[in-house]
């Protein structure tokens, strides 16, 4: 009988908390920074991969879509948004295209939360190599290309 009433205050409290967290405020500013700049990509194939697998957390272009205002997930992509920005935001050109280029050769990047939702992230070989030589060709030397 005990796990009964167990199972019974726990079928009630989880739908409890997740209406709860609903109510903190973490993870709600969807806007875009304005202004940076445009970015001259050598190739729309260089900007489809970008777009696809970089620019939501590495741009003030990111896209927020629907499960991005429900919490816990809400919280969880606003601070990979956060993070992604403050280390390499192609918007206004802070942070290193060469210590990208290193991350998606290394496979660190894109990051694995990102990709079972986005399947422009999930780069074959081949798709990760053109997008190192694009972005090597759009950032010049700077990332020794």
């Amino acid at each position: 009988m005990r796990l009964r009433t167990l199972l019974k205050w726990v079928a009630i409290g989880i739908p409890v908390l997740l209406v709860a967290i609903q109510l903190v405020p973490y993870g709600r500013d969807h806007t875009n920074p304005t202004g940076g700049h445009a970015i001259a990509w050598d190739s729309p194939r260089t900007r489809q991969l970008m777009a696809g697998a970089c620019m939501d957390c590495h741009s003030n272009e990111t896209k927020w879509p629907w499960y991005s205002n429900v919490a816990p997930m809400s919280w969880l992509i606003q601070k990979d948004v956060e993070d992604g920005r403050a280390e390499l935001n192609l918007s206004t050109g802070q942070g290193d295209p060469a210590e990208m280029i290193e991350a998606i050769r290394e496979g660190s990047m894109p990051p694995w939360q990102y990709k079972p939702l986005h399947p422009g992230a999930r780069l074959s070989a081949q798709e990760k190599q053109d997008l190192i030589n694009g972005l090597q060709a759009t950032f010049g030397a700077a990332t020794g290309g």
